[in-house]
């Protein structure tokens, strides 16, 4: 994994808005309707040509796929695990809010609007929007564990292919591809395993295949693990911190078995506190998980830093030592608003973290990533385009004050 010689080098988090083509395959889809399958892998081929293209254009050093061929962050595990089966649900049952944030009882007038808009604000248009019911619930939400859990190759050898294709036409650093960590696939109900520590490790074992694929395709790979600090306020709350930290080591520890034989220099670590445009009153600190997170056995270590309600946590580095070897990725650049951050704000912050943590090991992010769905784009993809130019701006004008 290269390292910040020189100048600070730029990133994200990895999931990027979908284009309108992409969208309304996947709308269809959900609605159940007919998808012209040739066609679609098409233009899936094209939209991640034009958008690793585009990544390039911008400035982006260390780029992606934009993760165009998965339904979600973390909902294509549904379509790549054998041993996973539908559930039935009731329309009602699909249109019910899910409550994720305990602040949502403080907050209801607020998340009972936010609700209505999350997953159909920055849509774009296209010829199934209008039957397309905004209701976020997800494939992954929809199956349940009936069986041994096996890796199926086929959607990934496409969407590797695809990427190398596109790379080819291109000039940059590195090149990255985000998977999904054991943790995330545990909260689909199980009805095959023994025991709940079965089921994660048989899912650690399933998703290793994938880990590899990605490795030796010659890629680095991002774990995301969104539910690992998400469940400090959602299973564990108002419980005491170290039943969450027990249950968060054994997650850990099955992260670290599906990781093994990787190289670390190979492997990039993802958290936040959810992608969401709220409150986030509930998060956990960083204080509570971070020496959790340093036992992953990655190289860098991809952190939410520009969330107001985190970005003071940055001056946790002058307390605790990034290990040796390690990079950070902190998020400079906040990816659930549509401010587009002054390029001199990155700047200091990135200053920031370089002061504490050694410029040479640090590489600016996002706190996550534009669209970690196809129906939750979270900002206007002009906006997301300019915050990423932002990104590099903002590190190049850090770059000439940390080697001059």
């Amino acid at each position: 994994m290269k390292r910040s010689i020189g100048r600070i080098l730029t990133t994200h988090a990895g999931s990027l808005i979908r284009p309108p083509e992409i969208v309304e395959a996947m709308i269809r889809d959900h609605l159940r309707e007919p998808v012209d399958t040739e066609r679609f892998e098409s233009d899936l081929a094209n939209a991640v040509r034009d958008v690793a293209k585009q990544q390039a254009e911008v400035g982006v050093d260390i780029i992606d796929d934009g993760e165009f061929g998965k339904s979600s962050w973390v909902a294509y595990v549904s379509e790549r695990l054998e041993g996973l089966a539908p559930m039935t649900f009731t329309r009602e049952m699909l249109a019910a809010p899910s409550p994720v944030f305990p602040e949502q009882d403080r907050f209801a007038g607020f998340y009972r609007t936010y609700s209505k808009y999350e997953s159909t604000m920055w849509l774009p248009e296209t010829p199934s929007k209008a039957r397309y019911d905004g209701n976020q619930m997800t494939e992954y939400a929809k199956v349940v564990c009936t069986g041994p859990l096996r890796y199926k190759p086929e959607a990934l050898q496409r969407d590797i292919a695809n990427f190398k294709a596109a790379l080819k036409e291109l000039d940059i650093e590195e090149a990255f591809m985000p998977v999904v960590a054991p943790a995330s696939i545990e909260i689909i109900p199980n009805r095959h395993y023994k025991t709940r520590e079965e089921y994660l490790f048989a899912s650690a074992d399933a998703l290793s295949t994938e880990y590899k694929m990605i490795v030796d395709a010659g890629f680095l790979l991002q774990v995301d693990d969104a539910i690992l600090p998400m469940q400090r306020f959602m299973r564990f709350a108002g419980k005491d911190v170290g039943e969450y930290r027990d249950w968060a080591r054994l997650r850990i520890d099955a992260l670290n078995h599906a990781l093994g034989g990787i190289p670390e220099d190979r492997i990039r670590y993802h958290i936040c506190f959810g992608s969401q445009n709220v409150p986030h009153t509930s998060d956990a600190p960083l204080a509570e998980v971070l020496d959790l997170v340093l036992q992953v056995t990655a190289q860098a270590y991809s952190i939410e830093a520009s969330n107001p309600r985190h970005e003071h946590e940055w001056q946790i580095w002058s307390e605790t030592k990034l290990p040796d070897g390690k990079i950070l990725i902190p998020g400079v650049v906040n990816h659930a608003t549509n401010i587009v951050e002054h390029p001199e704000l990155i700047a200091l912050r990135l200053r920031n973290f370089a002061g504490l943590v050694g410029r040479e090991n640090v590489i600016a992010g996002t706190d996550c990533g534009f669209s970690q769905s196809w129906n939750s784009p979270r900002v206007h993809p002009e906006v997301q385009w300019a915050k990423l130019a932002a990104l590099v701006e903002g590190a190049h004008l850090a770059s000439r004050r940390l080697w001059t």
